[in-house]
C-alpha cells in the first residue's frame, strides 16, 4: 500500500495543543460540536473540489495571508491524488485555546478516519479556529 501524506499549510503548522491549553468542560462541548459541523461542511467543498470556495470558506487569518490561487492549487496538489471520498468516520476532537504556532483564539482540532478512491484508509485532521463573530472557520488542514 502507498504511504500518502500531504499538508495543507492553511495559515501555518498548528495542530498540536499543549496539555494545559485542553479544555474538556460541558461549555466547550457546545463549541466542539460547532466546530465539527462547520469542519464537516468545509470538506463537503473539497470532496466536491470547490477549492476555490473553501477559501472563501476558512478562516479569516488564512484569506489574509495565503492568495486565493495558492490555496486552490495547494489544496489541489494534496486532494487530486486521493481520487474521489468513499467514506469518512469521525474519531476525535479536542478544544483548544492554544496551539503550538498559531495566533491566539479557539481551537477544535477535528480528527476523521477516511477513506478514498485511491487510497483505503487515510487521517484527515481538519482544525477550525473561532472567528470573531462567533462562527467557526477551518484554519489547517492535514491529510495521511
Amino acid at each position: 500500500m502507498k504511504l500518502f501524506a500531504a499538508t495543507v499549510l492553511l495559515a501555518g503548522t498548528f495542530m498540536t495543543a499543549s496539555a494545559e491549553s485542553v479544555d474538556t468542560t460541558a461549555a466547550t462541548e457546545a463549541a466542539t460540536e460547532a466546530a465539527t459541523e462547520a469542519a464537516k461542511s468545509w470538506l463537503a467543498l473539497l470532496d466536491a473540489g470547490k477549492y476555490a470556495e473553501s477559501w472563501e470558506q476558512a478562516a479569516l487569518v488564512n484569506q489574509n495571508s495565503i492568495p486565493k490561487a495558492t490555496w486552490e492549487s495547494s489544496l489541489a496538489a494534496a486532494r487530486n491524488p486521493l481520487g474521489r471520498s468513499l467514506s469518512r468516520v469521525f474519531k476525535s476532537a479536542v478544544y483548544s485555546n492554544s496551539l503550538t504556532g498559531a495566533p491566539a483564539g479557539e481551537y477544535v482540532i477535528i480528527r476523521f478516519v477516511s477513506s478514498f478512491e485511491n487510497v483505503p484508509s487515510a487521517t484527515e485532521t481538519v482544525t477550525p479556529m473561532k472567528q470573531q463573530d462567533g462562527s467557526w472557520k477551518v484554519s489547517g488542514y492535514f491529510v495521511k
